[in-house]
């Protein structure tokens, strides 16, 4: 299996614990607090688990985990394909840091389609969402081969100047930023980021925009991509788009199959 559990993997470790805490069975549950000793999640789906960072937050209003269940390395990794995972996790970021529940009552799902409460009111500017890139690491938490995000709060009011640099622009990969290059380095658009009104740029509002590949004809070349589908939400195989469009033999206009 690709991106198969590593043994010894404190983030794998993580990820096998929320998956018998949460069974995949029920959409949600609020009932299972934490035991002395393990993380406190707070969302996990079919591509992620996301837990409370209480030993070393940089932040005391809120700094969240993000960690892929898969062992996937790094963010070189990922393809175009993978952008809707990415919106995902920017998303997912958003809501749990903005969520209203007390800490000792986190809050699970194991479907997309659910969501954490009615988020209080942050402004654009608090979110800090993204990665730490190699070589550079967080050395209170120095995992590097495991893919995670880090979500939190600004102002880092608990961070060390030495964690600082982790968090700082030489190693910090903003989500955003990400997403904006690698959408446009598959099409022609120049996806601007970083600039004040950036939560309102239109190609946001299409979580899928620039993961699909194909030539003119209808053919479609998309990577599979690393997304586990959510078979109630009635998603197709990441593998299934490649063939989601289909020419006639007489070279007519494609047609999409639905």
């Amino acid at each position: 299996m690709a991106f198969a559990p590593k043994p010894g993997c404190p983030m794998c470790g993580i990820v096998a614990t929320a998956a018998v805490r949460v069974p995949s069975q029920s959409s949600h549950s609020t009932s299972c607090l934490a035991a002395p000793g393990e993380p406190e999640i707070l969302w996990r789906d079919e591509n992620f688990t996301a837990y409370r960072e209480k030993a070393h937050p940089v932040s005391s209003s809120g700094h969240v985990i993000i960690a892929f269940n898969l062992h996937v390395p790094s963010i070189y990794t990922l393809s175009s394909s993978d952008l809707p995972l990415l919106v995902n996790v920017r998303n997912l970021g958003r809501r749990l840091l903005s969520a209203s529940s007390p800490p000792s009552s986190p809050l699970f799902s194991s479907g997309n389609s659910s969501a954490p409460p009615a988020p209080q009111q942050h402004t654009e500017s608090q979110f800090r969402i993204g990665f730490i890139t190699p070589p550079f690491k967080d050395n209170k938490i120095p995992i590097t081969d495991h893919l995670h995000a880090h979500a939190y709060l600004a102002p880092a009011d608990l961070l060390s100047w030495w964690r600082g640099v982790a968090y700082g622009p030489l190693a910090w990969y903003a989500i955003d930023d990400l997403i904006a290059e690698i959408r446009e380095s598959v099409s022609n658009n120049r996806v601007k980021s970083g600039y004040d009104n950036r939560t309102d740029a239109p190609i946001d509002a299409v979580p899928e925009a620039g993961s699909r590949t194909g030539a003119a004809n209808g053919d479609e070349y998309t990577a599979s991509s690393l997304a586990i589908p959510d078979i109630e939400d009635g998603l197709a195989s990441p593998n299934s788009c490649n063939t989601s469009f289909a020419s006639s033999s007489g070279g007519d206009i494609p047609h999409l199959h639905v």
